[in-house]
C-alpha cells in the first residue's frame, strides 16, 4: 500500500511511465481501471478498507476518529483463521488500540493516534493552522537527501524486506498476511537527487485543468481552497512544476522499494504461491483546477490504483468495473477461503479476478473530515459520477464525454438529455434510500465535540501517548549462551 498516490499519474491508467515494478506488477496481474477511495482522507480511507464497512456505519469521519476495537478488520479474520498477520508501515490507526488484529507491527506510525487532528464543522471559517494543510509543500517543493517520509518508508522497506526473509527460513507453517504501507508519494513534495534526475524538468506535465475561477469552483472546492490557503498564498507555474516533479520522483522512489520486495519474493521463491495485492489510500489534486492533496472526490483524488498478482490462480487481464477500497477487505477473505460477513458493505473481486463475472456496479463514497460541514455522498456507476451535500447541492459529470470534470450536468440552467435526467433522478433516490444524512451529520458533530473534550483533558498533566512503540527482544537476536550457536546459524541462513 502507498499513500496519496493518484492512479491518472501512473502509466496502467494513462499517467507517465514513472514505476517500472507498479508497471510489472499490472503486466503480470489483474488491473482494475476505476477504484475509488470511500473517503479521500487517508485515516477514514484505510479503517473502511480494513473493515469493509462504509465510514458512517463505523464512525470513521476523519484523521482524529478512532477505528474502534469492536470493529472486526480483514486481519482479524485472517488471523482468526490461522494466518500470521503482520503490519510494516503506516495504517494511521487512531485511538488506544494500535494493532486491530494484526498479530504484530514493526513498525510505528508516522502520524499520531490521538485526537489532536480534529475538525470542527461548526466553525466553517475556522482553520487549525497547526495542523491543516497549507501550500508550503508546493512553495517549498525540490530536493532533499532526508525527510521525515523519506526516513519513515527507508525504515519500511527495510524491514519488509526482512520479514520476507525471516518467513522464507522460519519454522512457523501458518500461511502469511504481510500488510507493507508506505508513506509516500505525500506531500511535502521533496524527493532524493537520484529520483528526481529520472526525470526532465522542463517536461513534467502541468495540470489538465488550471486554476479556476473562485466562481467556477463549487462551495466544497472553496472551503477546500481556504483550508489549505490556496486562497491567499500565489504559486507561480515553475513551483507547480517542481512540485509535480518531485512527487512523480516519489513516485519512482517508493516504486524502488516495491521492486525490493518484489525481487525478495522472487528469489526466495515465495512469488508463485504469493498473492499481492497493490492499492493506495487516495490520490493527489496536485493542482488540477488549482487544488492540492486530498478532500475531493474528483478523479485525481479520489481515484486509486489497485492490482492484483496471483500467478497460480489469475490470468492476466484489465477490469472496467468500478470498484472501490471497500471491497478489499471481502476480496482478501475470499480468497483466503474465508466466508465473507455480511455486514461488510464491500463485495468480493474474485468473480472480477477469474473473469467469470463483468457486470456493472455502483460504488460510493462518503467524506466527512475537514472543508465539508455536512456529509458529502459520491455515487458511481456507468458513465457518470454523482457527487451531494445538501448545503452544497448536486454535482454530476458523465466521465466518458467530460473526462475533466468541467460539465456539471446537475446545474440549473443545464438541458439534460433523457439519460442524464434518469441517471440524476436513479442517484437522487439512492441517497434517500441509503443515507440518513441529517442523522450523521448530527453524529459527526457530536463526536467532534466529545473527542475535543477528551483531547484537552488527556493533555493536561502527565502525556499518555497511544502511538505504537516497537518492542524488540534483544535476548532472542543473533546469538546468545542460552542458544545453540550450529542451531542459530543453521536456522537463519537463507539462499
Amino acid at each position: 500500500m502507498v499513500d496519496q498516490m493518484a492512479a491518472p499519474f501512473l502509466a496502467p491508467w494513462g499517467g507517465p511511465a514513472v514505476a517500472p515494478a507498479i508497471d510489472r506488477l499490472a503486466a503480470e496481474g489483474v488491473v482494475f481501471d476505476s477504484t475509488y477511495s470511500n473517503s479521500p482522507l487517508c485515516a477514514p480511507a484505510r479503517f473502511a478498507m480494513m473493515s469493509g464497512q462504509r465510514n458512517s456505519r463505523i464512525g470513521a469521519y476523519d484523521n482524529a476518529s478512532e477505528f474502534a476495537s469492536t470493529v472486526p478488520t480483514f486481519a482479524h479474520h485472517l488471523r482468526a483463521s490461522g494466518w500470521q498477520t503482520s503490519l510494516i508501515g503506516k495504517m494511521h490507526f487512531v485511538g488506544p488500540d494500535q494493532l486491530h488484529g494484526f498479530e504484530e507491527r514493526l513498525t510505528t506510525d508516522i502520524y499520531p493516534a490521538d485526537f489532536g487532528w480534529t475538525p470542527d464543522w461548526s466553525d466553517s471559517e475556522g482553520r487549525f493552522d497547526w495542523w491543516y494543510h497549507n501550500l508550503d509543500s508546493v512553495v517549498h517543493a525540490g530536493v532533499a537527501d532526508a525527510t521525515n517520509q523519506l526516513d519513515y518508508d527507508d525504515e519500511v522497506g527495510f524491514r519488509t524486506i526482512r520479514k520476507l526473509r525471516d518467513l522464507a527460513r522460519t519454522a512457523d507453517d501458518r500461511p502469511f498476511m504481510v500488510t507493507a504501507s508506505f508513506t509516500h508519494p505525500h506531500d511535502p513534495y521533496v524527493s532524493r537527487q537520484q529520483f528526481w534526475d529520472l526525470y526532465d524538468h522542463d517536461a513534467i506535465p502541468m495540470p489538465t485543468v488550471g486554476p479556476l475561477a473562485v466562481d467556477e469552483h463549487d462551495p466544497h472546492s472553496q472551503r477546500l481552497r481556504h483550508v489549505m490557503c490556496a486562497d491567499i498564498t500565489q504559486v507561480n507555474d515553475e513551483q507547480i512544476r517542481t512540485a509535480r516533479h518531485a512527487y512523480l520522483a516519489n513516485c519512482s522512489y517508493v516504486d524502488h522499494w516495491i521492486g525490493q520486495i518484489l525481487d525478495t519474493l522472487d528469489h526466495h521463491g515465495l512469488a508463485e504461491n504469493t498473492i499481492v495485492l497493490f492499492t493506495a489510500d487516495h490520490g493527489d489534486m496536485l493542482g488540477e483546477r488549482g487544488l492540492w492533496y486530498k478532500m475531493s472526490f474528483f478523479e485525481h483524488s479520489a481515484r486509486v490504483p489497485l492490482i492484483v498478482r496471483s500467478p497460480a490462480r489469475f490470468t492476466p487481464r484489465r477490469v472496467a468495473t468500478h470498484t472501490s477500497l471497500l471491497d478489499v477487505a471481502p476480496t482478501l477473505l475470499a480468497m483466503a477461503g474465508i466466508e465473507v460477513p455480511e455486514t461488510m458493505d464491500g463485495d468480493s473481486l474474485v468473480p472480477l479476478l477469474d473473469g467469470s463475472e463483468q457486470a456493472d456496479r455502483t460504488v460510493f463514497g462518503e467524506y466527512l473530515g475537514e472543508g465539508a460541514i455536512a456529509p458529502i455522498i459520491m455515487l458511481r456507476r456507468g458513465p457518470f459520477k454523482y457527487i451531494f451535500s445538501k448545503p452544497d447541492g448536486e454535482q454530476l459529470y458523465n466521465l466518458d464525454d467530460d473526462p475533466n470534470e468541467r460539465e456539471n450536468l446537475a446545474a440549473p440552467n443545464h438541458q439534460a438529455t433523457i439519460e442524464q435526467t434518469e441517471a440524476l433522478t436513479s442517484f437522487q433516490q439512492a441517497i434517500v434510500d441509503q443515507w440518513d444524512l441529517d442523522t450523521i451529520h448530527e453524529q459527526v458533530l457530536a463526536s467532534q465535540q466529545a473527542r475535543r473534550v477528551v483531547d484537552a483533558a488527556l493533555r493536561k498533566g502527565r502525556y499518555s501517548a497511544w502511538d505504537f512503540q516497537p518492542t524488540t527482544d534483544a535476548s532472542g537476536q543473533y546469538m546468545r549462551n542460552h542458544l545453540d550457536l550450529n542451531d542459530v546459524e543453521a536456522g537463519r541462513r537463507s539462499n
